[in-house]
């Protein structure tokens, strides 16, 4: 009988003693340079234990910046003092990539505080009024502060519109037992641009700016991070120091530095090597940037690959936050000069809503007054990789319009 494929894999020695310590939601005992916005959380929710309401915030900040595991962090601080004091305190966290609608949401919460007897909320089928009136409720009953953090609340906004944060910061009005409050995390600086003058008036939010992180300090974060999860002296000369440097050009991205050092580690295990070296960080930032994003770019349709050529010639000529009318514009010249039939404003638009699903562009709606709602458009692709030679590389007709002149807008 042949031998179980797995079993020369399980018996090899690993350099990782606990990979969790490399996830994105590792909850990590300490968290280096984010002193003064623990501080700044704390001494707003700390209200919660004398059983008053703490102010909304906003919490802003390129991803990557520990706005999430701050906030994870001193909300677990939280509830263990509001157990240990008697202090009913409550946390949801609503993750708004996912969860992108206002029936969700209130659903999502008022689930959390169901007890044995409680009739289910369907994920869809009820009034909202109803589910909101179900949520009310459930909050009176257990009493206490109750704090909703919506994690990437801008996105539930671009989707859902400001509807949402109106009836939850309306909640405090209908309550009689308790009391809530909300914290926002969002990667948009102007954020509350997109919201009514209700909403906003009704938010009066404290606003936490999370700066990115600088080499040095993402290096720190990795070397705590690699005393918990690798095996001692595994790490060799410079490493750590190259994905630091790496991330830290990338926007100070924490995450993105994790992710090269986990990566490096594999690399080093399935090489058989007892230490990891730069060569393996560059072979695992070759990893992130080429074996995710270029297959994904070769195999986009023809008019995708357009669309996403049109938005690269035009970063390329300085311009940034594109508009959807500059887009449409650029594409329908590029299908005019390979003689290709150019798609209608509506397709183009739910093609960039396509591509920023893929997360090869950023694009949010932005609010016109009386002109309406667009987009502003940014790539996402990383800096390391070429998207036009990618494109052209993999489609003639892309090939042919790059070769070609257009007349592009100007930074201003």
């Amino acid at each position: 009988m042949e031998r179980n494929i797995f079993e020369k894999i399980l018996g090899q020695e690993s350099l990782f003693i606990d990979r969790r310590a490399f996830d994105h939601a590792f909850e990590p005992d300490k968290l280096p340079h984010r002193g003064g916005e623990v501080d700044a959380l704390v001494r707003n929710l700390v209200d919660a234990l004398n059983g008053h309401i703490p102010s909304n915030m906003l919490l802003y900040g390129v991803p990557g910046s520990g706005k999430t595991v701050v906030t994870r962090y001193v909300l677990s601080q939280l509830l263990d003092k509001g157990e240990e004091l008697g202090e009913p305190v409550f946390s949801y966290e609503i993750n708004c990539r996912n969860i992108d609608t206002k029936y969700r949401v209130v659903q999502n919460i008022a689930s959390q505080l169901s007890q044995r007897g409680d009739a289910p909320i369907p994920f869809t089928g009820w009034p909202t009024d109803r589910v909101l009136d179900t949520l009310v409720k459930r909050m009176d009953r257990e009493g206490g502060v109750h704090i909703i953090v919506l994690d990437e609340i801008d996105n539930l906004v671009a989707r859902a519109g400001d509807g949402i944060l109106y009836n939850l910061t309306n909640l405090n009005t209908i309550l009689k037992s308790s009391r809530c409050c909300i914290i926002g995390i969002s990667n948009d600086l102007h954020f509350t641009q997109h919201l009514g003058p209700r909403v906003s008036s009704r938010l009066s939010q404290e606003d936490l700016v999370f700066h990115p992180y600088g080499a040095a300090q993402i290096q720190d974060i990795l070397e705590d991070r690699a005393k918990t999860g690798l095996r001692q002296n595994s790490i060799g000369n410079g490493v750590i120091e190259l994905c630091s440097a790496l991330a830290a050009s990338e926007h100070g991205d924490a995450r993105r530095a994790l992710d090269l050092l986990r990566i490096s580690v594999q690399k080093a295990d399935q090489e058989g090597h007892e230490l990891v070296s730069p060569p393996h960080v560059r072979l695992a930032q070759s990893q992130l940037e080429y074996d995710q994003v270029t297959p994904v770019l070769r195999t986009l349709p023809l008019h995708q690959k357009l669309v996403l050529f049109s938005i690269k010639l035009n970063e390329e000529n300085g311009l940034r936050n594109i508009s959807t009318g500059e887009v449409f514009r650029t594409y329908s010249d590029a299908c005019l000069k390979i003689s290709v039939e150019p798609l209608t404003p509506r397709r183009i638009s739910s093609l960039l809503n396509e591509l920023d699903t893929l997360g090869l562009i950023m694009a949010r709606n932005v609010s016109k007054g009386r002109g309406g709602r667009s987009k502003q458009v940014n790539s996402a692709v990383p800096r390391g990789i070429d998207v036009i030679s990618t494109l052209s590389d993999s489609e003639a007709l892309v090939a042919q319009a790059s070769e070609e002149k257009y007349a592009l807008q100007s930074r201003l």
